[in-house]
């Protein structure tokens, strides 16, 4: 039984549903190797323009599932025989490659949060382009509260580049959870909704985003990756500048002058 739902809500929307409710989706193996496939191949899969990622039930993501069963050698593909050093690496990599599928991933995406993301659920929504959280929603960096470091799949990297490095300093070392309306003011999420208008108002960010040309969102997303590793403005304006010329030959901005004439919505050129 698939522990992922798919369901495209409208044309070019995917959204994604993590589906162990009963765990608050809690991370095991099968979870995570489900997930990484599932953002690897939407690389290749032209009719997605944006993901939603979302949990099934009461939570976003509990983080990792510590009651999880068979996890030990064998649970993840290559580990089969291997001591548990060997296997407990392994593990850890096969995590951090889920974070990384999601923040790579050539669509951009919508974490629609709606209850707990804590630990490892905490790091696939800052994985994950844009978070809009419910009211219910519950945050935490709670690594630390399992006797590890705080720095975990991500986090070091992530939290401080969306809420600053004093608060990101705070929230890891003391591993508190905190609400919505804080993560919306620290800036982790974008918005806060009622839980009933968590799905739509996710659905609505993701048409804006579409509504756009494939070039532009594409560009924008992988721009602004490069420019949070941009080792000066020179460096980022370098790549933007290119990035501009290339996209003038796209003949997207030709056709949205015309639509702007014609008092019509652009009709873009697909790549």
């Amino acid at each position: 039984m698939s522990v992922v739902l798919k369901e495209s809500p409208e044309a070019g929307v995917l959204t994604l549903t993590m589906n162990r409710p009963e765990r608050l989706n809690a991370l095991d193996a099968g979870l995570v190797g489900e997930l990484t496939d599932c953002f690897r191949a939407l690389n290749h899969d032209r009719s997605v323009r944006v993901v939603i990622l979302t949990g099934a039930g009461k939570g976003f993501c509990a983080g990792a599932d510590l009651k999880a069963q068979g996890a030990g050698p064998g649970a993840v593909p290559g580990t089969d025989g291997m001591s548990q050093l060997g296997f407990v690496y392994k593990y850890q990599e096969y995590l951090a490659e889920l974070m990384l599928a999601i923040y790579d991933c050539d669509k951009p995406v919508i974490a629609a949060v709606g209850g707990a993301a804590v630990g490892g659920g905490l790091a696939i929504a800052m994985a994950c382009d844009v978070r809009i959280g419910a009211s219910s929603a519950k945050f935490g960096a709670a690594f630390i509260k399992t006797g590890l470091s705080a720095c975990d799949v991500g986090c070091s990297y992530l939290l401080p580049r969306l809420v600053g490095v004093s608060a990101a300093t705070e929230l890891m070392l003391t591993g508190r959870v905190f609400d919505a309306a804080e993560a919306q003011s620290l800036g982790l999420t974008s918005r806060t909704v009622a839980p009933d208008e968590l799905q739509a108002a996710a659905l609505d960010t993701a048409r804006a985003i579409a509504q756009n040309s494939e070039y532009g969102v594409w560009m924008t997303k992988k721009g602004l990756h490069a420019g949070l590793d941009a080792p000066s403005l020179r460096h980022a304006m370098e790549l933007e500048n290119r990035t501009q010329v290339l996209g003038y030959f796209s003949g997207c901005m030709e056709e949205s002058m015309q639509a702007f004439t014609e008092g019509r919505a652009p009709r873009w050129r697909p790549l």
